[in-house]
């Protein structure tokens, strides 16, 4: 019997019978003894059961044991009858104490002792049953007396005892009547060899103690704890010595009822003594005092407790492990004595237990509550940490993935004291390891699959600062995918969770601050990961940490507040990263100077003022790009906590006080970038209060300090603000002095507009002062040297964007409420009438270039304010053998504000008249008027933007010298006729030579000289001259490119030829019919001369470039249109391309691929010619088989509301006026028109894109095609056919809308008409 509770012995005989005569009448006659009746009684089996004889025969140590045997199975057996055993309980039962104890005590023999046990078992378990109580009695004194000395008698007596000892109804204490013997009896034994001896002793003491304590037993407990101190070294040594696992069990057992009541403890206060067998049995009380000092007990617990642990069975190494916890546990253990345990490499044990557990969750929590303590033990522990460290790490994938596993933050302690204290402790392996347990733990603790202690967040937080300082972290492969990740879930998990923690926000925000650090190190900065990583650090702070920290502030602590401005602080201290730059522009977007200041009126300390005012120094340096922040760091032990107080500091005189004036800087500067960002710290009347008298108290140390200062901007700035805001409300209450102060430092002290960032309000206010015209100017000058030399800055702040100087300047002057034109248009007259420099003049130039560029309605600003006048004056200056370096300058500035000025703008200003004219004069002084340089070819851009403006009335008188000018007329004339001698060569001769990029600027100038003709020579042109031969050139006094010439340009030409030659056919063209119209006239040019056109034209009506296909249909339709008036079509009905145009379009509509680009643009052109085929007066027969029935259905059938063009509407109109439709037919295309008019209604203005603008400027005199790709697109823009898509959505509706509208006027009487057959003689009219 060795077990704890499992050795408990349970009686389950319960009477089952019905109850029994109780007065049984005893048999008659004595047994065969003689023995009374009365002590006898009857069995069920007949027999009788004479106690006495039992007695007498199990007492007598000559009767052989097999009738001993015998005698107590009856006995057994006689017991299993209820009705024996209740007459025997209630009468007889304590003939058989002293019998069966005497018996056992007797015996030596094992089966006979076990029977003898078992029936005392059997006989104690009845609950009516006192007996139990007796049989304690009577064995308490056989084992006190010791009469039986050490022998296997003994052996059976104490498992018996011990049995007796675990029954639940027997009063034990009671019944012992000299416990002290009992136990030192018990000591004594405990020093014999047989290990079962041992092991039923302890068990005793185990139970007996177990007793004590239980029932608070005073004097038990004072026995025990006289003797404590020997019974504890002897079962240390019987521990130490045993290799049965269940000597170790009981002896634990009692070692641990030993320590959880502190016995274990307070023996450390007397040295144990050290008693050889002799003298414990001359004086078993012998102190420690009169004998040879023994091992320190620790050291004796350590050797002895190695045993368990080594134990195979996990129960005994349970035990022990619950055992050394409640050891070391007592408050009376110093942490000396658990240094001792460590030391003597119990910890060893523990961790080989645990390698070995196959996480088994009891022996895994019994090792870590130990090793929990152990701990303790900084210095010591920690050694024999580094050696368990594989062991724990096994252990940590077990708890880590179990939901609030009560050990989790005990293992993640081992985990962050080994790694924090040994650093290279950890392989990179193991490091991939932790990183990727731990990372999956925070993110089921985001997702809330599985809960976390606040602790353990903490330590996981921990644990991940103290992975980076290890050497392998650098080392280890995705390790920091992992940290990324981890840092992303712990932050929101802290931020998402219901129940915030301000603690565990604390230490994610440590995490965080952590992490950009070691990304920023020196040895990382630059490496790809921690690039990411580090903004991936900036992605949580402005993604999630800002918007919460914003909404939460109220709820956040002081520390976790601290935690997170530091953050942010850090982040904002690598500013040459765009990522920084990013954040800081969002924090201040979101407020953040008010925010600080709110955050110090939550926490009033020192460190939250330090560091509210630090990080806002920092800000300041990263959105300002200058180290202005300094102002802010300096003032810091002076600074106030409200900015109603940093207002009130402005408003004090500081000229003697260099603390206060430090104080002033440093709110300006504060002021300043807040407002830049429209972060109103104050309201602006205040904030103009303040100013205007720091302005009147400090105007003597205004001059002299902050002239030259950022200060200076700083507080020019402010008070623009300021006055703007005041303008923008009509209120003008300001203090005139406070204004004429500063205008007077502006005007008469240098200061750099663009050497500080700026608000957009204060610019336009300051450039609306004419007051300080004098400093604009100035200012004008820089900004211009700037843009000359690539300085530029982008420091102006207005309408949510951070913008250029020049940006915000081109601006201004295109919205014309300020002095910023009329400043730069004077500013270069007076370069010119003083003869400055021409650098000066250029840097002008090019800005207002810029200006243009970046603003093009600039250039009406420009042009109002006299910009005309000053070129004038600048060209004047020419002389005709050099126009100066500037010159190129000036034509750029020319040709961009002639393309995006509008023509009334022009109107009335004569002196672009005299530009122009010199310009002419230049080209009349070149070898050959079409010059191939720079200037020469801008100056003909230039002339055809002139010709361009006077189809609009302005510029007229300009314009006609151009179409008259004899010098440009000539040589015009000259490379067309080059070009035209070329042939089928004119291709590859305009590679090889400079013909090709002389015509491309001379077509657009004669394309705009055609549409410039009707305006400037009204009536005077008589356009068919334009097809007749080459010969009457001579008597044309203007420009003039025959048609033929323009054919052989478009059918040999490059493309950007093809292109341009065709718009300016076409353009003739249009001229043409306009005559043909008004005057009713007939071509005069032969037949011959239009079929060569028309092949040509024909041609290139499948072209690829939609251009040029488009302008070639036209034209082709006008000649059909021609001819058709004149009744030469004779050719059409049997020209079987004209049938191949019309048979391509029907097919390409009839395909089921209606939603198509190539539907909606590509069939334009032939569309036009079909068109015109269709309109003829007699049309040719086979239109009638290219359009039948079914192609018509088809055609009908792929419309839908996004393929429906004009022109799809205007060709079905002249299908059914040329009654090729028939009702049904009509009606299906009535509905889709009416539906797809509809749907353009109900859609409204939802699907208008933005006016696509074609290109208003040119950057550069030097790049010949960007100047002629302007021109050809303008040119396009303005043709008849142009298809560049230039038109909105809603004209392309609009003229959809109008097609429809009058296909329904024709529809409306419901005249439909049915298609003539190919035998039908009339037409059937239906209605």
């Amino acid at each position: 019997m060795f077990f704890l509770d499992s050795q408990e012995q349970n009686s389950d005989h319960h009477l089952r019978e019905a109850m029994a005569d109780l007065n049984h009448e005893s048999p008659s006659r004595p047994c065969a003894n003689g023995h009374r009746s009365t002590i006898s009684l009857r069995t069920n089996q007949g027999g009788t059961f004479c106690f006495l004889c039992f007695a007498n025969l199990v007492s007598d140590q000559r009767v052989p044991t097999v009738h001993v045997s015998y005698a107590i199975s009856q006995l057994s057996i006689a017991l299993s009858e209820p009705i024996f055993l209740r007459t025997l309980l209630s009468s007889h039962v304590h003939f058989l104490v002293s019998p069966l104890v005497q018996a056992l005590s007797s015996f030596d023999d094992a089966p006979i002792a076990i029977q003898i046990m078992e029936t005392i078992s059997l006989l104690c378990s009845v609950k009516e049953s006192s007996i139990g109580e007796d049989f304690v009695e009577r064995i308490s004194d056989q084992l006190s007396s010791g009469a039986l000395g050490w022998s296997r008698r003994q052996l059976h007596m104490l498992h018996c005892f011990g049995v007796l000892m675990s029954c639940e109804n027997i009063d034990v204490n009671s019944h012992i009547k000299d416990k002290e013997s009992l136990v030192c009896q018990l000591a004594e034994g405990l020093q014999l060899p047989s290990e079962e001896i041992r092991g039923e002793i302890l068990f005793v003491l185990y139970k007996f103690s177990g007793l004590q304590f239980t029932e608070q037993n005073v004097d038990g407990i004072e026995i025990l704890s006289s003797l404590c101190s020997k019974l504890l070294c002897l079962s240390l040594e019987a521990l130490a010595k045993t290799q049965r696992d269940e000597v170790r069990l009981n002896c634990v057992a009692l070692l641990t009822i030993l320590a959880q009541q502190g016995l274990l403890a307070n023996s450390h206060t007397s040295h144990v003594s050290s008693m050889s067998l002799d003298e414990l049995d001359d004086d078993p009380m012998q102190t420690a005092e009169t004998v040879v000092t023994r091992p320190c007990l620790n050291i004796l617990f350590a050797e002895a407790i190695k045993g368990p642990l080594l134990s195979t069975d996990s129960e005994v190494q349970i035990r022990a492990l619950d055992l050394i916890f409640h050891y070391v546990s007592q408050e009376s253990i110093p942490s000396k004595q658990i240094q001792v345990l460590v030391e003597e490499n119990v910890a060893d044990y523990i961790f080989e237990i645990l390698r070995l557990s196959e996480c088994k969750d009891q022996v895994i929590n019994s090792c870590l509550r130990v090793l929990d303590l152990f701990s303790l033990t900084e210095h010591s522990f920690r050694k024999r940490l580094v050696i368990g460290f594989p062991s724990v790490i096994q252990v940590l994938h077990y708890v880590g993935g179990i939901p609030c596993h009560p050990f989790q933050i005990q293992t993640l302690k081992l985990i962050s004291s080994c790694i924090s204290v040994f650093p290279g402790s950890a392989s990179r392996s193991q490091v991939q390891e932790i990183a990727l347990v731990l990372k999956r733990m925070l993110e089921k603790h985001y997702s809330q699959e599985m809960g976390l202690f606040p602790e353990a967040f903490a330590i996981i937080c921990s644990v991940f600062v103290s992975l980076m300082k290890t050497p392998s972290f650098a080392e280890t492969p995705d390790v920091l995918t992992s940290l990324q990740e981890s840092l992303r879930h712990a932050i929101l998990a802290c931020l998402s969770l219901p129940d915030k923690d301000s603690s565990q926000i604390s230490h994610a925000v440590y995490l965080l601050n952590e992490v950009y650090a070691y990304c920023s190190a020196p040895t990382c900065i630059n490496k790809t990961s921690c690039i990411e990583l580090r903004h991936s650090v900036i992605d949580v702070c402005a993604s999630h940490l800002l918007p919460w920290f914003l909404a939460d502030i109220n709820e956040i602590n002081e520390e976790a507040t601290l935690g997170i401005m530091e953050t942010f602080h850090s982040v904002l201290l690598q500013n040459l990263d765009a990522k920084v730059v990013e954040f800081a522009e969002i924090l201040v977007s979101a407020d953040w100077f008010s925010f600080s200041f709110g955050s110090l009126g939550n926490f009033s300390t020192a460190k939250i003022k330090q560091r509210v005012y630090l990080m806002l120094s920092s800000l300041v340096d990263v959105l300002l790009k200058q180290k202005t922040g300094s102002l802010i760091r300096d003032a810091l032990p002076f600074l106030p906590s409200d900015p109603q107080d940093l207002l009130f500091l402005l408003g004090q005189d500081s000229s003697n006080n260099r603390e206060l004036a430090s104080c002033q800087s440093a709110a300006l500067l504060i002021f300043h970038t807040s407002w830049i960002y429209n972060d109103r710290l104050a309201d602006d009347k205040l904030v103009l209060a303040s100013l205007e008298q720091y302005i009147l108290v400090n105007r003597t140390s205004l001059i002299r300090t902050i002239s030259d200062s950022p200060t200076m901007l700083h507080l020019v700035n402010l008070y623009s603000i300021c006055r703007s805001l005041q303008n923008k409300r009509y209120q003008i209450s300001y203090s005139l002095e406070a204004e004429r102060i500063l205008f007077h430092l502006l005007n008469e002290y240098e200061w750099d507009l663009g050497s500080t960032d700026i608000h957009l309000e204060s610019l336009k206010w300051l450039f609306q002062q004419e007051n300080i015209s004098k400093s604009l100017s100035y200012q004008i000058q820089k900004i211009s040297q700037n843009n000359l030399i690539g300085n530029e800055v982008h420091n102006v702040y207005g309408d949510g964007k951070q913008r250029s100087l020049t940006y915000w300047f081109a601006k201004l002057i295109s919205e014309g409420d300020s002095y910023a034109a009329t400043i730069l248009v004077n500013m270069l007259i007076q370069l010119e009438e003083k003869k400055e420099q021409e650098n000066d003049v250029i840097s002008i130039l090019n800005l207002m270039t810029t200006v243009v560029s970046t603003s093009p309605t600039a250039s009406n600003q420009l042009t109002m304010n006299g910009i005309g006048n000053a070129i004038h004056r600048i060209v004047c200056g020419f002389t005709n053998s050099s126009f100066g370096t500037s010159f190129a300058t000036l034509l750029l500035l020319i040709f961009n504000i002639l393309a995006s000025v509008q023509p009334g703008v022009l109107k009335n200003d004569e002196s672009w008249d005299a530009v122009f004219m010199k310009l002419l004069n230049y080209l009349s002084l070149r070898k050959t008027a079409i010059t191939q340089n720079n200037e020469g070819m801008m100056v003909i851009g230039i002339l055809s933007l002139v010709l361009y403006h006077s189809s609009e009335g302005a510029l007229m008188e300009a314009s006609r010298s151009i179409v008259l000018n004899s010098y440009l007329v000539s040589a015009i004339n000259t490379v067309i006729d080059v070009a035209c001698s070329k042939g089928p060569a004119l291709t590859q001769y305009q590679d090889e030579t400079d013909i090709g990029e002389a015509l491309a600027f001379t077509l657009p100038l004669y394309f705009f000289s055609l549409r410039s003709l009707q305006i400037v020579l009204a009536g005077a042109v008589d356009w068919q001259t334009f097809f007749g031969p080459s010969g009457n050139l001579e008597t044309l006094p203007i420009v003039c490119i025959h048609c033929h010439n323009l054919c052989r340009l478009m059918h040999f030409g490059a493309p950007q030829i093809k292109i341009i030659a065709s718009c300016c056919l076409l353009e003739l063209f249009t001229r043409l019919s306009e005559q043909i119209d008004t005057k009713k006239e007939q071509l005069r040019c032969s037949s011959s001369y239009l079929r060569s056109m028309k092949a040509v034209l024909g041609g290139l009506v499948f072209y690829n470039d939609i251009r040029v296909a488009t302008n070639s249909a036209l034209c082709l339709s006008m000649i059909i249109r021609w001819e058709d008036m004149e009744g030469r079509t004779e050719m059409l009905p049997t020209s079987s391309w004209y049938r191949f145009i019309a048979e391509e379009m029907s097919v390409s509509l009839a395909m089921p691929c209606s939603a198509s680009n190539t539907f909606v643009n590509h069939h334009k052109p032939v569309v036009y010619v079909t068109v015109a085929m269709l309109r003829l007066k007699n049309k040719p027969e086979w239109l009638r088989t290219v359009f039948d029935e079914s192609c018509i259905s088809s055609m009908i059938q792929n419309l839908t509301g996004t393929n429906i063009s004009s022109e799809i509407v205007i060709l079905f109109r002249e299908l059914m006026q040329a009654q090729l439709l028939n009702s049904e037919q009509a009606a299906k295309l009535n509905r889709a028109f009416q539906a797809s008019r509809k749907q353009m209604q109900r859609n409204g203005t939802l699907d208008e894109t933005v006016e696509e603008q074609v290109q208003r400027t040119v950057s550069s005199i030097n790049d010949h095609g960007e100047v002629c790709d302007y021109l050809v697109n303008l040119m396009v823009s303005k043709s008849l056919g142009h298809t560049s898509g230039c038109e909105t959505n809603s004209q392309k509706k609009k003229q959809v809308l109008n097609e429809i509208e009058q296909l329904s006027n024709l529809l409306s009487p419901c005249k439909v008409y049915a298609k003539q057959r190919y035998k039908t003689n009339a037409n059937r009219e239906t209605s």
